[in-house]
């Protein structure tokens, strides 16, 4: 993957001794943390793609389909990465597309730093076109992005930049997006010299800074134990202490649904998945256990679902991470994820003669009713994928039926990365994101999503073309929104419907508007095996369809248990 550059770079411009502005310091220093900045281009945030364009740091613009899609690239980038992902977007709005993806960010704590375009300071209040100063009757940007934002600020002086800019990042590191509105004017202000002091770059991460040590107490009560991991792990990047800990103690790792990556899934003390698309069998090792340890997880309630009885009563509860639990601990620790892991490993190993180490067993899974309709099974789909994946490759999975089925059925392969979003549950998350990070980790990724999910975002396929993306994207066709369909069968009467469509012909139609694009439409597992297999080896994006049944009932704890009723 290449830097992109604007496709005149070669006429001679009569503005080629261009002065440093404004926006030439805000792209040199978001370079330090982050090698693209996605976006969607307008007449008020031109400007930052013109100091992309002239940075003389590596840094790659990236022009999506949609704001939305170019924030859900930023979070994905970040999440993949661990850096910070940044998105610009211009007024009007441009700047209100990207609250819906903001607004995931914000609940998952995902590291977005938001750079939006306003009109100049002189025309606000008189009058100008996408004016939200909140004056004269109009929105109020600031009060807006301030709901879906740890941080924000709008630049109404040049010599606030570098305050402003630094706290934002800072803010963003911390766990959260961070919203930066800049007026045209300010952008293409001459920057003077001293905004060149910015300091050192910020590296702030608040699961480091904290200082609260595991109590000794804590290894007080033999007995097996169960390690509930959750998102921060990776956040914290202490995957490898989360390992050193279970190992040392004999400790089944169970993982939440948005936290698949935070231990190996074939390791023979992986325990699968919890909660309301997670394994069977996971309230028994928690009712088993002597000591079940939250590491970086608040048990949400996607997380908790049929796991509160088993929680409640176990011995000892203990949590470590940053958020607060939703449930009941007996000791929290808001330590360092990795220090916290290698201290308790210590102090429960050093009664290892005295814990039952759990034994590796097989992860069983739901068994749901029988589908006859047409297409290919859910899990049967998962299965053949699973099957293909290499090491290394990163998973990025979608809302709904789809998203409940990856979740449940397919092992996030060696060292690869798994996303979904579970703060807001945004249908069509996963286009965008994947390709945030494919272009963040150089890494072939799959993007599996549902067709109601593309037709909501999914022609950032588009996107995935023009930069020649390593992405694979897989959509489940049903015609339907189907775990809406679900819901109406079981909760409703059953005899209508607002959630089936007639028959779109998606692989055959993408394959149309990309002529040069590998797309299939597949109705069978063998189809389906042949076009993962053609496109194993094609370095760019793939696309394919696979007919699904909109009745098929998928592996969510809800709907199963209306059947064993």
């Amino acid at each position: 993957m290449h830097r992109t550059r604007a496709y005149l770079t070669e006429v001679t411009s009569p503005f080629a001794e261009r002065p440093i502005t404004v926006a030439d310091r805000i792209i040199a220093r978001v370079a330090e943390h982050s090698d693209h900045v996605f976006g969607v281009g307008g007449a008020n945030i031109e400007d930052l793609y013109d100091a992309v364009q002239h940075s003389a740091a590596p840094i790659t613009g990236i022009v999506a389909k949609h704001e939305f899609g170019a924030a859900t690239m930023a979070d994905g980038y970040a999440r993949a990465t661990n850096r910070l992902g940044v998105v610009a977007a211009t007024s009007g709005g441009g700047a209100l597309n990207l609250i819906a993806a903001l607004g995931e960010s914000y609940d998952s704590r995902v590291p977005v730093l938001a750079l939006v375009g306003q009109p100049p300071l002189a025309v606000e209040g008189r009058g100008a076109f996408q004016d939200t100063s909140g004056g004269a009757g109009r929105l109020d940007a600031e009060r807006l992005f301030g709901s879906v934002a740890r941080y924000c600020a709008k630049i109404t002086e040049v010599g606030d930049l570098a305050a402003r800019l630094s706290e934002a990042i800072a803010a963003a590191l911390s766990g959260g997006p961070a919203v930066l509105l800049l007026p045209k004017d300010i952008q293409t202000a001459v920057a003077p010299d001293e905004l060149e002091g910015f300091g050192p770059p910020v590296r702030f991460d608040a699961a480091r800074q904290q200082s609260s040590a595991v109590p000794t107490g804590v290894a007080a009560g033999p007995g097996p134990v169960v390690i509930i991991a959750g998102p921060e792990i990776a956040r914290a990047e202490a995957r490898a202490e989360l390992e050193v800990c279970a190992v040392a103690v004999g400790a089944k790792v169970l993982v939440t649904p948005d936290a698949k990556d935070a231990f190996a899934n074939d390791h023979p003390l992986f325990g699968g998945v919890v909660g309301i698309m997670g394994h069977p069998h996971a309230g028994e090792l928690i009712g088993d256990a002597a000591q079940v340890v939250l590491a970086g997880t608040a048990m949400p309630m996607l997380a908790r679902a049929g796991l509160e009885a088993a929680l409640a009563s176990c011995p000892r509860v203990l949590h470590l991470g940053v958020e607060a639990p939703f449930v009941p601990v007996h000791e929290r620790v808001p330590t360092p994820l990795g220090r916290g892991l290698l201290d308790l490993a210590a102090m429960l190993s050093a009664g290892n003669g005295t814990i039952p180490r759990i034994e590796s067993t097989s992860i069983p899974v739901h068994r749901v009713p029988p589908a006859s309709g047409p297409g290919v099974r859910y899990r049967d789909a998962v299965e053949t994928i699973a099957a293909r994946l290499e090491p290394g490759t990163d998973v990025v999975a979608d809302a709904g039926n789809t998203g409940a089925a990856v979740v449940h059925h397919l092992p996030v392969p060696e060292d690869g990365r798994f996303l979904i979003a579970l703060g807001m549950g945004g249908m069509g998350y996963a286009f965008g994101a994947g390709i945030g990070s494919a272009l963040g980790r150089r890494r072939r990724t799959f993007v599996i999503a549902g067709d109601g999910a593309y037709f909501m975002h999914g022609h950032e396929v588009h996107t995935a073309v023009e930069h020649h993306v390593p992405v694979t994207f897989i959509v489940f066709n049903n015609n339907a929104h189907a775990m809406c369909v679900t819901r109406e069968q079981l909760y409703f009467t059953g005899d209508y419907t607002f959630n089936r469509f007639g028959a779109a012909r998606i692989g055959d139609s993408v394959a149309a508007m990309f002529p040069h694009l590998p797309a299939y439409a597949t109705t069978t597992v063998a189809e389906f095996a042949a076009a993962l297999d053609e496109t194993r080896t094609v370095p760019g994006p793939v696309f394919i369809e696979i007919a699904c049944d909109p009745d098929e009932i998928p592996p969510f704890a809800p709907f199963l248990k209306e059947f064993s009723a």
